[in-house]
Formats: structure tokens, sequence, C-alpha cells
């Protein structure tokens, strides 16, 4: 029994000792994972090429790494960018060592804060046209949109709100301008009529209102309406702080204008000085722009399209404005058609008078340009004077050259060394032409002179409705009498070679008011 009994205590013993041995391995010894045949089981970390420490799985590894970025970006409104290059390094083991995932994380915060690469700040970005600024703040957005309105409503009768964009699919705002009265005022609740209430309202809504003619203390003045001319986007974004713009600059960049190139159509009487002049732009400038521009002196025509530059800001704003106003103003003018005179001539019948009157108008602009003006009510001083013109209706003629072919032998004006006899300023043209070559009449109208001529040889004088006269020379046959009609393109006479001539031509001049001009310029 003694024998049984001293073995059951030394079994105890053992199983004692045994269950200490397993409790001193539990809390004394790191922990091991367990042996499984299964490949990798144990992961040395690394991030950014630090070890952080060991750990039994992948999956463990990057939970580790999303808990430490969470921890980084807690307490910041703004997006931390930092490098993070998790690699890892496995082995199968029977027995391994593995780190808390606590001290892991920890580890991993620290390497992250020593690879921060950027801090990405809350921004909003504003899209006007081509045109984009970044701001800090909502409230920086406000600011900018206030200060390109308020140039135009210096009363701050209007304000702006951003409100979400409905033709765009993604979350982007859009400006909406409402009166500060529409903004502010609150829905009215009205209970529902019935009854004779009802009925009451019903022959009331029935009855049209007298329309009374306004007088000019009835109608409301300044600004009647406002709103921004290009579209306005806004989107939330993240940006580095090196390209968020301080409200200052953006303020000056969006409401300072800008040179713009824009399409201008000559008008009647314009000239590249007073086109200049009007736009605010040197003329070598505006010479420079146009490449169908050569210089001061070129040509421009009636319809003619060149470029000119218009200052406008980055944002415009179309608004309208009810005005009263005095003012001296001219009639419009009158003109009787004088059906025998031509085109070219016009006399003034009547002077103008200014007549003055008072104003109540409606005023469209863009910016600082007027593009609209509507008179609601107009009261007349005094009756302008109207300038009344009487012109004529009649096309003036055309001028054909005289000869078929030919060629030009002398041209109008100064030369040197000429025939004998002959002046040193040429008053016509010259053809040189065969002798006997058909000459015709440049113009309809009645020959005043036919026969020998000094100088001339022998000669045609033709005389024109429109109070011009045609010459032709040194003929060697007449074909006409003076007194004689001829129609535009008739025969008269034949080319030669006679008068103070040294060759076969024909000799032609034009007069106007009695005095040689340049045939050249009449001839069609």
């Amino acid at each position: 029994m003694s024998f049984l009994r001293h073995k059951k205590v030394r079994i105890g013993l053992i199983k004692g000792a045994a269950a200490a041995i397993a409790t001193w391995i539990i809390l004394i010894l790191p922990v091991f994972s367990p042996v499984k045949n299964t490949g990798d089981n144990i992961f040395t970390v690394s991030l950014n090429g630090v070890e952080v420490g060991t750990l039994a799985s992948r999956q463990a590894a990057e939970k580790c790494l999303r808990d430490a970025r969470r921890k980084l970006a807690e307490g910041s409104e703004e997006l931390v960018l930092a490098k993070a290059d998790l690699s890892l390094e496995g082995r199968e083991v029977l027995f391994g060592q593995v780190d808390s995932k606590k001290a892991v994380r920890e580890k991993m915060l620290e390497v992250l804060q020593n690879n921060i690469s950027s801090t990405l700040e809350r921004s909003y970005t504003v899209k006007i046209k081509k045109y984009s600024v970044n701001l800090s703040s909502k409230d920086d957005v406000f600011t900018l949109l206030d200060e390109a309105l308020n140039r135009y409503d210096t009363e701050h009768k209007y304000k702006v709100d951003l409100v979400t964009d409905p033709t765009r699919e993604v979350n982007v705002l859009t400006s909406q301008v409402l009166s500060v009265e529409e903004a502010t005022k609150d829905e009215e609740i009205k209970l529902p009529e019935a009854g004779l209430d009802q009925a009451i309202s019903d022959v009331f809504s029935q009855i049209k209102p007298l329309i009374e003619e306004k007088d000019f203390d009835d109608y409301e003045l300044g600004l009647l309406s406002i709103d921004f001319g290009d579209k306005v986007e806004v989107v939330e974004s993240y940006l580095p702080a090196s390209e968020i713009t301080d409200i200052a600059t953006a303020i000056d960049e969006v409401t300072k204008d800008q040179e713009t190139n824009q399409i201008y159509e000559i008008k009647s009487g314009d000239t590249l000085g007073t086109i200049a002049e009007d736009y605010g732009i040197p003329l070598d400038q505006l010479i420079a722009m146009n490449e169908t521009i050569e210089n001061e002196n070129s040509t421009i025509r009636v319809g003619d399209e060149i470029i000119v530059t218009v200052p406008e800001p980055e944002l415009s704003v179309v608004y309208t404005t009810q005005q009263y106003y005095e003012e001296d103003y001219e009639a419009d003018i009158i003109y009787k058609d004088n059906d025998s005179w031509y085109t070219t001539r016009q006399e003034v019948v009547q002077e103008p008078s200014a007549g003055h009157r008072k104003v109540v108008a409606k005023l469209s602009y863009v910016n600082n340009s007027e593009i609209g003006r509507d008179i609601q009510k107009e009261e007349v001083t005094y009756e302008a004077v109207p300038k009344i013109i009487e012109r004529g209706t009649i096309v003036p003629p055309t001028y054909i050259k005289p000869i078929s072919g030919g060629r030009q032998s002398s041209g109008f004006g100064r030369r040197s060394a000429p025939t004998k006899g002959a002046s040193t300023f040429h008053k016509g043209i010259d053809w040189a032409t065969p002798v006997g070559t058909a000459v015709m009449a440049s113009n309809a109208g009645v020959v005043t002179r036919a026969g020998w001529g000094r100088g001339y040889g022998y000669v045609v004088y033709i005389s024109h409705s429109d109070g011009r006269e045609t010459r032709y020379g040194h003929l060697s046959k007449i074909l006409v009498k003076p007194g004689q009609s001829v129609s535009q393109g008739q025969k008269i006479a034949l080319s030669g070679n006679t008068g103070v001539s040294t060759g076969a031509h024909l000799h032609f001049e034009i007069l106007i008011n009695g005095s040689q001009v340049n045939p050249l310029n009449y001839l069609n």
C-alpha cells in the first residue's frame, strides 16, 4: 500500500511539474505559430525597405498597414500622401516567433511619417471658359463671384448662390444669381379659399384693370436684373498648397480687363486712325494684328472685317438698368429723290435743328458695353427739325475703251522730251494702233465738234449727259457731224497719225468741269 501511495505521489509530482512547465512556456516564452505543412507560414514584413516586424500572414500585414494609414490621416482634413511600399519575405518553420500587431502597426506609422511625400489640401476649382483658379474654401468662391457681380451691382441688391448643375453627371456646382429679396423672403403659407371667399376671388380675377399711362415718377430706376455672361463651374478637389491661389490674386485675375480679339466690320467714314483711336489701340499694333493691312495708307472698304482688341474681364456680367435722362436729339434725315439727277449729285434743302426730350429707357449691357436700348417712355420738349436732302436716282453712265486692242504708248500726266510742239503735260492717254482702226464713242452723247484741231489733227468732241466730255485725236477719218447723237460703242472715226504725232495712234481725253482727268480712272 505504501508503495502504491508513493507511486501516486511521484506521478502527481510529475504531472504538476509538466503543468508548471507548460504555464511557463505560455507566459514567458515568445508566441510560436503552429506547425503547418502548407508552405510559408511566417513572414518578415518591411515597409519602404525598413523591417517593421514578423507576422503570421500577408493579410495581417496588409491590415496593419491600413490601420497605420488611417492613424496617419486622423485629425486632419487634408489628404496626406505617403510612400507605402510593403514587402514580405516568407518562410516555412515548425516553430516561429511573431510580433504583436500593435507593435508592427506603430513601427509602420513611424515609417509612413518619415515618408510623407505631400499633403493635399481641400480646395475648390472655379472654371470659367478656358480660365480656371483653385481656391482654399467655398467662402473664397463666394467672395470671388460676389466681387465680380458688385462691380455693377453697387447697391448689393443681388447675391450669388451655388447649386448643383443639372446638366452634368458628375457632382459639379454652378452659379445662380438671386435678388436679396428673393433669397431672404420666407414662403408665405396661405390657407385655401373656399365658399364665398373663393367665389369673390374668382370674380375679381376676371376683372381686367384699367391701363393708365405711367408718369416718369412711376418707373423703378436702377438695376433691374443681373447675371453672369459666362458659365461658372465649381468642383471640390484636393491639391498641393502650391497650386492654390490666394483670394486677392484670384479677384484681380477674374475681374481685371483682359485684351480680347474681336471682329470689327468697316463702316462708312471709318479710317484706320479713327478705328485705332476708338478702341484705344496704337495704329502700328492694329496694322500688325491684321495681315491684310500693309501700312497706315492701306485702303479699307465698307464691309471689310478686321481684328481689333477689346478689354474684357475673364468673367463677363450681363445686366439691365432702367434710367431716366434728358437729351438733345437729331431727327432722321429725310431724302427727296430727283429722277433727273445722277446719284452722284445731292443738295441740302433744309438744315437740321436738334430737339429735346425726356426719356425712360431700359439699357442692356455686357460689362461696360451697351448692347441694347429700349425706350419705355418719351416726352418731347420741342421737336427736332430734320435735315432734308435732295438726291439723284439715275446711275451715272459708264465709259468704255474707245478702241479694241492697241498698246498704251503714253500715259496721263507730266512727261519728258515730248514730240516737238507737244506739251510736257500729257492731258490724255495714247494707244498705238494701226491707221484705220475703228474708234468708238466711249459713252452715249452729242457730238459738239468734228474736224481739224490744232495739235490734235482730226478730232471729235462728244458731250455726255453727266456733264463730262470726251475727245478723240489724231484721226485719219471722221464719221460723225456736230449736233449728231451717238450711242455708246458707235463707230465715230478711224484712227490715224494727223496733227502733232510721231506715229499712228489714238489720243483720248475725258474732261470733268472743263478739266482733263486720267481716263484710266473712269474706264470700265
